[in-house]
């Protein structure tokens, strides 16, 4: 048997003499310089499983991670959903339904407003206020400012968004709605 840098010489290791070395002899074990040379040592896999180990446990953390982002971006674009479609319903009030609108005014809406039963998701409550402007204009009494405000509860934590507006006493429902 000789060595050289790069490979072990097994034509002249054979087991029996004048047969050359084949994969049967591999197979049956026959070869004891392929043997230990072919498996790790303990110190090899003591030091690759801690690593492997870790690597694991990186992976596993990015993906948990990334799903609550995401789950966090979807809540909060449903959060904004909300907000803007009440928004967009209280600018078409006339000027004598605004006024006459119960204030504060609660509500809730669900993450899935479609579904049926308890498999609505998140509950989003929310509640409009109706107050006077912040402005100090002569026109300030032909306004009000309505604010919306949403909270719900993500995992342990309660979320809170709100949303403002002005509204004019001559202001887009007369253009949507009186001008047919």
């Amino acid at each position: 048997m000789t060595l050289n840098s790069r490979s072990i010489d097994y034509k002249h290791q054979s087991a029996s003499p004048g047969r050359a070395f084949t994969g049967e002899d591999r197979v049956m074990g026959r070869c004891k310089a392929a043997s230990v040379r072919s498996a790790f040592t303990l110190v090899e896999v003591m030091v690759a499983l801690p690593m492997a180990a870790i690597l694991f446990i990186g992976l596993y953390l990015g993906f948990s991670q990334g799903f609550a982002v995401i789950q966090l971006a979807r809540e909060n674009l449903r959060a904004t959903q909300i907000l803007q479609e009440k928004t967009e319903l209280i600018r078409l009030f006339h000027w004598d339904a605004l006024s006459a609108a119960p204030n504060p005014y609660a509500f809730t809406n669900w993450y899935y407003p479609t579904a049926k039963g308890d498999k609505q998701g998140i509950a989003y409550i929310g509640t409009r206020i109706i107050s006077d402007p912040p402005v100090s204009e002569n026109y300030s009494n032909e306004m009000k400012l309505v604010t919306f405000q949403l909270t719900w509860t993500s995992g342990k934590v309660k979320r809170q968004r709100e949303m403002s507006t002005l509204v004019s006493q001559y202001g887009l429902h007369n253009y949507v709605l009186e001008n047919r």
